[in-house]
């Protein structure tokens, strides 16, 4: 098997690294999961904007899909390599919830009027999406939501609460999952269904990050009116939706990304300081970290692979997810020895290494490393459908 990218794949990642390099600014070291939500004041908030309107202009914002919905008909490999890419660079902008888990929903749901209606203005990087999954009492578990949603004329009437809202504050438009019928098996009584983030009845709060970001809402629903052509596939059959939305985002290339960057620099760090770069035990962990990180690169271009040739790759994406969170631990939990006391320095500080890429990846661990699902979650699913064990 051949693992080399082609050709016009490395030509096309050359391509995005040039872009980054005149449009960021030379001392620009965002390190978030998403790095939109590094973006901490206005001011940041503006430059991200004005970078998605240039990924737009270029066609990155729908690299992948088909050419009569807006996109270029790329790959899902050439798209996985610009979000690496994005990412390990720290760039904002780029409206990873419309764009990268709102869009497959409704390519693969949504009716040609939905398409029609909201793929172009996600293409043109002219709104922003938030998602509306997780609540108090359903995370990982995601079939026992209990936010619901009642019929009445050509209304849905919306009642609930959500939970972890990436940028909720920021967004035009959310994307929900609700319960429909509270009477059906917990995976066949919900629905999806999308709601302009304006509309009556919707209050936010923020949450805050562990170094005191506030990125994340909860949401509360209080008869909220959605109009029924805002469902996306069938009532009731949401949960199909949401798998198709969750595969996506467990690809998992940005924790990969987020890894290689603090690697990188972790390594450069080392060989700045001649004690540590000639410790046999410090050598030893930064090759093994490398492996693993390569490791996980492969697992998720696989999953990008199997996307292009038409398959379903469930169980192979949350194996590449699982690795991916391992790998992101063992990084920041390495880091943070090797540097000693200065790891724990914040961004900001002049004595902090690396611009504090370490202390943040470490802080930013314990959410990402369930979202899409937890460990538990991934390893069942890997568990269930690639080795046949029962449920």
């Amino acid at each position: 098997m051949d693992f080399e990218f082609s050709e016009e794949e490395l030509k096309f990642r050359q391509e995005v690294r040039d872009f980054f390099d005149r449009e960021l600014p030379p001392d620009w070291t965002a390190v978030d999961f998403l790095p939109e939500e590094g973006l901490e004041s206005e001011e940041d908030w503006a430059f991200g904007l004005s970078l998605r309107r240039k990924m737009a202009e270029k066609g990155w914002l729908s690299l992948w899909w088909p050419k009569k919905y807006g996109g270029q008909g790329r790959s899902r490999v050439d798209y996985t390599i610009l979000r690496e890419e994005i990412v390990y660079r720290g760039a904002p902008g780029f409206e990873s919830f419309g764009a990268m888990l709102l869009a497959p929903g409704l390519l693969a749901h949504g009716t040609e009027e939905q398409k029609g209606k909201y793929l172009p203005p996600i293409a043109r990087g002219e709104v922003q999406w938030c998602q509306g999954f997780s609540e108090p009492n359903a995370g990982s578990d995601l079939a026992s939501i209990t936010t619901r949603a009642i019929e009445e004329g050509d209304y849905f009437i919306v009642d609930g609460q959500k939970s972890w809202t990436s940028l909720g504050y920021r967004a035009d438009w959310g994307f929900f999952l609700v319960r429909t019928d509270p009477t059906a098996a917990r995976h066949r009584g919900l629905s999806f269904l999308l709601m302009d983030m304006k509309t009556p009845g919707i209050t936010l709060k923020p949450v805050y990050s562990l170094f005191g970001h506030y990125h994340w809402n909860e949401i509360f629903l209080d008869g909220v009116r959605v109009p029924k052509e805002n469902l996306i596939g069938e009532k009731n059959q949401g949960w199909n939706v949401a798998t198709t939305i969750l595969n996506y985002e467990r690809l998992g290339i940005e924790g990969c990304a987020i890894s290689k960057c603090a690697l990188d620099r972790l390594v450069e760090y080392v060989k700045e300081k001649e004690t540590l770069a000639k410790n046999a035990m410090i050598r030893h962990k930064l090759a093994a970290l490398a492996i693993e990180l390569e490791v996980s690169r492969l697992l998720c271009y696989r999953t990008a692979w199997m996307q292009d040739r038409g398959l379903n790759p469930v169980h192979q994406a949350s194996m590449g997810r699982s690795f991916g969170n391992d790998v992101m631990q063992h990084i920041a939990d390495a880091g943070l020895p090797i540097l000693g006391l200065y790891g724990q320095l914040e961004k900001g500080s002049k004595w902090a290494p690396m611009g504090g890429v370490i202390e943040r990846t470490f802080l930013s661990l314990p959410p990402w490393i369930i979202a899409g699902g937890s460990q538990e979650i991934q390893k069942n699913i890997v568990a269930i459908m690639g080795l046949g064990l029962p449920r």
